[in-house]
């Protein structure tokens, strides 16, 4: 294996944990976003007010995208372990 190969693949897992987690963080940000408009424009300042939309928007992103993560995932897995030989060899 060359350090050439490596970095590709590093770069590689590095892109895809970002285009797999991207939903969910985006789901919570705007989320967040949402409810801190709504606690400034309402005084309101409870804790579990920001966490627990964020957590149900969390789950339900990961809900709907699942199966695509999932694709993701295991096609990556899959084209990993098919290049095994040519990288040993």
């Amino acid at each position: 294996m060359t350090p050439t190969t490596i970095i590709d693949l590093g770069r590689h897992a590095l892109e895809l944990t970002l285009l797999v987690s991207a939903p969910m963080f985006i789901a919570a940000l705007v989320t967040g976003l949402i409810v801190s408009i709504f606690q400034a424009a309402t005084q309101i300042n409870e804790q579990t007010l920001s966490f627990v939309p964020k957590l149900v928007a969390t789950f339900v992103t990961l809900i709907v995208a699942g199966p695509w993560m999932l694709t993701l995932l295991t096609d990556y897995i899959q084209r990993l372990y098919e290049s095994i030989p040519s990288m040993i060899g």
